[in-house]
């Protein structure tokens, strides 16, 4: 599908949607210019995209695929691509998968999730398939066992596995256990969440002669954000030529950044998406540009829109929601989510600020009202991806917050972000 120029997205988009005529009311016909646009809001455009009055989309729902964000906690996010939108997006993704390294004729292992609408093993598999080298696809899913994979590659000698870090450092746990190595993995491609470096001595034991590679940097919602760029530093990426648009935006004043190594709020612009026009969207993370001329940024971190743990999205102001309905003694004076790392494996934490002395009881209400909202995180606990969610009860003047405006930092990511 042929991307559209600027202008005509932006003239399509706030012709046929209603949402889009209501962001654009007062901005002048003709712009060409992102910087004039206002951000996408995101709890206003999810609160468009509902069924069965959608305020959202440029047409009618007649031949798409749906899939449903990582960031549902209560009503589901259902994102839409139409064929073509589909196909051209696999494939732009397919063929950065060769500039990671895969070669003609790799015998691929996907240990992506699949089901409930989720989209990563099937958007992966279809980038396989489209990618422009032969290569044998392995069609497992996360949910396989470890020590299943573990036998399959063995079997089958499986030349890359693809799969979120930490599935792949699950698979890794298995040889490990059982004192061997994968002689014929040649490549670790990873995705749907930073790699960090304190699992690599951990991998490279199980797979000792594998490269490690991000195999893109996409999300269901915001559809292609970045292509890989070879190299050592596998948080860099670029923007896809001709598909989508990456800015860096001040975190508090919305001004764009240009300046290499300051770090800014990620928004894309993509330009082959009509279906549901994705145009100025935070996409929820935080980089830094390597070169702002051809697009190229290093990803440091999450904003304050939602933290990402493992596979698994929290978006903030929904996890807010479900706190402040669960708070029944209104026993609150304030909350952030707090984003750490420890043992190999990414943990979130619900600081919550009290009024009066919290109890255990009180403290295992939130933690149920929130794995009541998300099961997806207590499921991913339990198989070990996550740490369980817990609580850190401070006084009010212990919150977090901005030092330049001294507005309250609705998620801390305390992660180190090597």
């Amino acid at each position: 599908m042929p991307a559209k120029p600027l202008r005509d997205l932006i003239d399509f988009a706030r012709r046929n949607s209603p949402f889009y005529a209501d962001l654009y009311r007062d901005v002048p016909h003709g712009v060409e210019d992102l910087t004039l646009l206002p951000v996408i809001d995101q709890t206003a455009f999810w609160a468009a995209n509902t069924w069965p009055d959608n305020r959202l989309l440029t047409g009618p729902l007649t031949d798409a695929g749906v899939y449903t964000s990582g960031g549902t906690t209560g009503a589901p996010k259902f994102s839409p691509w139409t064929r073509t939108e589909h196909t051209d997006s696999v494939s732009a993704f397919g063929a950065g998968m060769v500039r990671s390294g895969l070669r003609p004729g790799h015998r691929v292992a996907n240990l992506f999730f699949a089901g409930e609408l989720y989209g990563g093993f099937l958007y992966i598999d279809n980038a396989l398939y489209h990618a422009p080298v032969e290569n044998v696809r392995l069609p497992v899913a996360g949910s396989a066992p470890d020590d299943y994979i573990a036998d399959l590659i063995a079997a089958f000698d499986v030349e890359v596995l693809a799969g979120p870090p930490m599935k792949l450092s699950g698979v890794a746990d298995a040889m490990n256990a059982r004192g061997l190595t994968a002689e014929s993995v040649e490549l670790l491609l990873f995705g749907g969440d930073l790699l960090f470096d304190d699992l690599r001595p951990h991998l490279a034991k199980a797979f000792p002669h594998a490269v490690i590679a991000s195999l893109g940097y996409a999300s269901v919602d915001a559809g292609l954000v970045g292509a890989p760029v070879p190299g050592h530093d596998v948080r860099v990426h670029e923007a896809f030529p001709n598909r989508t648009l990456v800015e860096l935006v001040d975190e508090v004043t919305g001004e764009p950044i240009t300046t290499p190594g300051v770090p800014g709020r990620v928004l894309v612009t993509n330009l082959f998406r009509t279906l549901m026009p994705i145009i100025r969207y935070p996409v929820g993370d935080r980089a830094e540009w390597v070169d702002d001329e051809c697009g190229r940024f290093r990803l440091v971190g999450r904003t304050t829109e939602g933290a990402r743990v493992a596979m698994v999205t929290m978006r903030t102001e929904d996890v807010r929601e479900v706190i402040v309905a669960a708070d029944t003694e209104r026993v609150l004076a304030g909350m952030q989510l707090v984003q750490r790392r420890w043992d190999n494996k990414d943990g979130l934490v619900l600081r919550l600020a009290y009024t009066e002395d919290p109890s255990e009881a009180l403290t295992r209400h939130f933690i149920e009202a929130v794995h009541e909202a998300r099961p997806m995180y207590p499921e991913y606990a339990a198989k070990g991806f996550v740490h369980p969610l817990s609580v850190e009860w401070v006084r009010p003047a212990d919150l977090a917050t901005n030092p330049r405006t001294g507005k309250l930092i609705p998620l801390v990511d305390e992660r180190s972000h090597t």
